[in-house]
């Protein structure tokens, strides 16, 4: 089943809305499933998107493009472990990477700042200690 982003045509008490121009299921109203990006070697998913444009979408990593707010500079970093995802206990049980998550590397502890699912990259910045 398709997952759909309209509005309904019923009030909250079951009644039909009258005066709103009321309409089928639209394409550009379905939505996707969410791309929960998981730690294993890189796989990579191409999407068509409204407007036929395109996005990358991360299905699996390896590797951090890490910031480092001292230096300034940014390199690319292999992921030794997952530590934490505060956004969701379900996602934490599961080691999904999100915006927010917290990895384990060879430089030091690092928090996520993309969103992987949707930027098609991952980044990250260095956590002092």
């Amino acid at each position: 089943m398709v997952n759909w982003q309209g509005k309904s045509n019923r009030k909250p008490t079951g009644g039909r809305l009258k005066n709103r121009a009321t309409h089928k299921k639209r394409k550009r109203e379905m939505a996707r499933p969410a791309i929960e990006t998981m730690l294993a070697p890189e796989k990579f998913k191409l999407v068509r998107v409204h407007g036929g444009n395109y996005k990358l979408k991360v299905l699996q990593t390896e590797y951090v493009n890490v910031s480092d707010p001292k230096s300034g500079k940014t390199q690319k970093v292999k992921i030794k472990a997952f530590l934490e995802n505060p956004t969701n206990v379900d996602y934490h049980r599961r080691k999904v990477i999100t915006k927010g998550t917290i990895v384990e590397t060879k430089i030091g502890r690092v928090q996520i700042t993309s969103r992987p699912g949707q930027h098609g990259q991952v980044n990250g910045i260095l956590i002092k200690k």
